[in-house]
């Protein structure tokens, strides 16, 4: 069975528990890794992600750049099919699937950035609005 690696679940750590909810189980039996800034951004990296092309926002309007009773959050995560293949789409969308059944199953709802139309960020899943009400 798969198992997120030590730097996974600390990455996962500073994501909203419903997301961590849902990558738990995911992991259960499809194997992936949360992606290097793949949870919680302060300003200085989320900058540098926008500066950088790698993002569309700068801080503090990114899903991954937020705070619950003082702690930092996350609102999304970035998540990529193990062994990560950044040229393999179709990995990516089969991930997808996996994980926005088992959001699905758990009652949570998920927006995919593989969905988007002018920007596709095909490892980020964020909590939809509905979630946070």
């Amino acid at each position: 069975m798969p198992s997120f690696g030590t730097t996974s679940k600390r990455r996962l750590e500073t994501c909203h528990p419903l997301l961590q909810l849902v990558m738990d189980k995911v992991i259960q039996d499809y194997d992936c890794t949360i992606i290097r800034y793949g949870g919680f951004r302060g300003e200085k990296l989320q900058d540098k992600l926008f500066n950088d092309g790698k993002s569309q926002v700068k801080w503090p309007d990114s899903k991954h750049n937020n705070e619950w009773e003082g702690v930092p959050y996350s609102l999304a995560v970035d998540v990529g099919p193990w062994p990560l293949n950044w040229e393999d789409i179709s990995e990516f969308k089969h991930l997808a699937g996996r994980i926005l059944q088992a959001a699905n199953d758990l009652g949570i709802k998920l927006n995919w950035g593989g969905n988007w139309k002018s920007f596709k960020d095909y490892p980020h899943y964020e909590l939809d609005q509905s979630m946070l009400d």
